[in-house]
């Protein structure tokens, strides 16, 4: 009887260790799975980040970019100014551009645009050329500065409207429009 007793306690302890066994199996098992459908999942996020923005976007957010700093450039110089209404609106000119500016760049980091650091070569010339300028010259340079700019800008907005893909930069432009037109009409009445 003893033997059996001893017998039958040792094929339970196998089984024992054998179901122990089998669990940090099943175990190991689910973590590798569970670390190889993480690592997939990683390397899918990383591929779509990677995937890069329609050229027609890039196009646009650049252009965007560089005519708002200009416009702001501009508008700071002419801050100077004597004549209240143009001083006003340069005033809502840097405010309404650079949170526009802001808005873009929000917009651009998260689709990985890169924006340009400043206006380009033309526009650097211009704010160049009207820096040379002052007190009622430099007022009637500005004024047709900013109608010539703010109808180029709405231009390339209401074109962008059409060839932009991404749904984020064609509600910015949605939402930026009715400023642009605001800002044309503003430097009319004053011009």
């Amino acid at each position: 009887m003893k033997k059996l007793n001893l017998i039958i306690a040792a094929a339970g302890a196998v089984c024992i260790m054998q179901a122990c066994n089998n669990n940090s199996k099943t175990a190991a098992t689910t973590d590798s799975t569970t670390t190889t459908a993480d690592a997939t999942k990683t390397d899918t996020t990383k591929m779509t980040a990677a995937v890069p923005a329609d050229t027609a976007d890039v196009s646009f957010a650049t252009q965007a970019a560089a005519g708002g700093m200009t416009e702001i450039d501009l508008s700071k110089l002419e801050l100077q100014s004597a004549n209240t209404k143009i001083k006003d609106f340069a005033n809502m000119m840097v405010t309404d551009h650079t949170d526009a500016g802001n808005k873009l760049m929000a917009i651009a980091k998260a689709k990985n645009i890169t924006l340009p650091d400043g206006p380009n070569a033309m526009q650097q010339q211009i704010i160049s050329d009207m820096s040379k300028k002052s007190g009622v010259v430099l007022d009637k340079a500005y004024v047709a500065q900013m109608v010539t700019d703010h109808k180029k800008t709405i231009a390339l907005f209401e074109g962008a409207q059409k060839t932009v893909k991404d749904t984020t930069l064609k509600a910015f432009i949605t939402n930026i429009l009715p400023t642009l037109h605001k800002h044309l009409d503003a430097i009319n009445a004053i011009k």
